[in-house]
């Protein structure tokens, strides 16, 4: 990968007076240099004693996390983002080091008298080391390190956590989508009828079911006359909430008499739905800046933008459809050598993959990174220590996570996020944190027949 990766670089930014790959003056001949220093890194991290990284695992966290409060301050701003160290000609990116930072603390974590992760006082802390770098990622802002956070959610499901969580994820991405697309009233009332007629099937009595549907309907005649007759100024979409919250206060007696947990559930549901919608159509007109509300609606074909917000992608998937089923051969992809895709050797480098590759050598390369992670879910499961295994898993996390995305957005499937395609993209600080990322969890793979935790 890291040797794809150099070539497919040279070939983005690649200049007729600078022919030589090893040209220190290029991003190729700089990009050697990382990868010597990689090599080296990856050695040095391999000769370390495996215990190291389980007895230091929280002051590696610590120190990470240090790293991420002191760029806020120290930081140099590029792009309109405070997420750079700058020494001289180098500059290094914290939040990528905090990965591996993050994998570690939480492996320590959940390693410390085997957590149950069926139980809150468990959960809260772990979440808690999870959000605290997006956090302080998120204040500089850079949300696309932001989000790669949340993947760690994956490692905390292979241990234990309730696949209710998952699912509800799951509904919150969906609803979160639906609420851009559809009406917040249409979409509020779907979900109503949607409980009502979970709720007959978790009652099966007719009698029961009528009587909620009767306070249901009561109490929203009544907060419809008043909002529309009365106080003139209450918009249906708070109206529907209302009545939500009165018709579940009336009907708690019945849910608290018969222990009726399933009804429970399905009432906090709903009601949880109808404010996160409230709350994604808050964030998307009055939180998100506007570059990235138009990311969004692009993506979802509410706009087209091919010479503003939406040139990147375009172009990319323009660039990627050029090559064909074959590619046009390297060096001879025209929109590479011409520079129509900006950042093409870090966020698109997977443009010239498909343009001067092809179909055959795109699947070359999605084929590599499936293996890698299918690899790592192996050597993850055959560890015997719990600290080495959600290690592995939080390693497999961010590869995937990072996978996912960066290819998603060079083919338009998901927003422009900016984040780097592992051990392929140029960069000395995303090269690093994934070496030491992936090393350490080699390094604890070699060792695994030693007893750690």
């Amino acid at each position: 990968m890291l040797i794809m990766g150099w070539f497919n670089i040279y070939a983005a930014v690649y200049n007729e007076e600078h022919k030589e790959i090893l040209d220190l003056s290029q991003r190729y001949g700089k990009q050697f240099i990382w990868i010597v220093a990689t090599l080296i890194l990856a050695v040095f991290i391999v000769v370390i004693d495996s215990r190291f990284y389980l007895f230091f695992s929280y002051f590696i966290y610590a120190g990470v996390m240090l790293l991420l409060m002191l760029v806020l301050v120290l930081g140099k701003e590029i792009n309109g983002a405070r997420s750079w160290f700058e020494f001289g000609s180098i500059s290094l990116q914290p939040s990528e080091f905090a990965k591996f930072g993050t994998a570690l603390g939480l492996a320590a974590y959940l390693s410390n008298k085997k957590q149950d992760l069926t139980k809150i006082k468990s959960i809260m802390p772990a979440i808690g080391i999870m959000l605290f770098p997006a956090l302080l990622t998120a204040l500089q802002p850079d949300m696309g390190s932001t989000i790669v956070f949340f993947a760690f959610f994956l490692v905390l499901f292979r241990e234990g956590l309730s696949p209710f969580v998952l699912v509800s994820g799951i509904l919150m991405v969906i609803l979160f989508f639906l609420t851009l697309l559809v009406d917040n009233f249409y979409l509020e009332t779907g979900l109503v009828v949607a409980a009502l007629f979970l709720s007959w099937f978790a009652t099966r009595n007719l009698k029961v079911w009528l009587l909620g549907l009767v306070m249901f309907i009561l109490t929203g005649g009544i907060m419809y006359t008043l909002g529309h007759f009365v106080f003139r100024s209450m918009g249906n979409e708070i109206i529907l909430l209302i009545t939500i919250v009165l018709a579940g206060i009336l009907y708690a007696y019945y849910i608290y008499s018969k222990k009726a947990v399933a009804l429970l559930i399905i009432y906090l549901f709903l009601l949880g739905s109808v404010l996160y919608i409230s709350a994604v159509d808050f964030a998307f007109n009055h939180v998100m800046k506007p570059h990235q509300k138009e990311r969004v609606e692009i993506m979802l074909g509410f706009k087209s933008d091919p010479h503003g917000t939406g040139y990147n992608v375009n172009q990319s998937i323009i660039s990627i459809g050029s090559g064909g089923f074959s590619g046009k051969g390297y060096l001879q992809g025209t929109q590479t050598k011409f520079k129509f895709v900006p950042a093409q050797s870090t966020d698109f480098i997977f443009c010239t993959v498909g343009e001067e590759w092809g179909f055959l050598g795109s699947v070359v390369v999605v084929g590599l990174y499936v293996f890698l992670l299918i690899r790592l879910v192996i050597l993850a499961e055959r560890q015997r220590s719990v600290f080495s295994r959600v290690y592995g898993y939080g390693v497999v996390s961010i590869l995937l996570t990072h996978f996912f995305i960066n290819i998603g957005m060079a083919i338009g499937l998901v927003p422009v996020i900016g984040i780097p395609l592992p051990f392929f993209s140029y960069g000395g600080s995303s090269l690093w944190g994934f070496t030491i990322l992936l090393f350490i969890f080699l390094r604890l793979d070699a060792s695994r027949t030693e007893y750690l935790v």
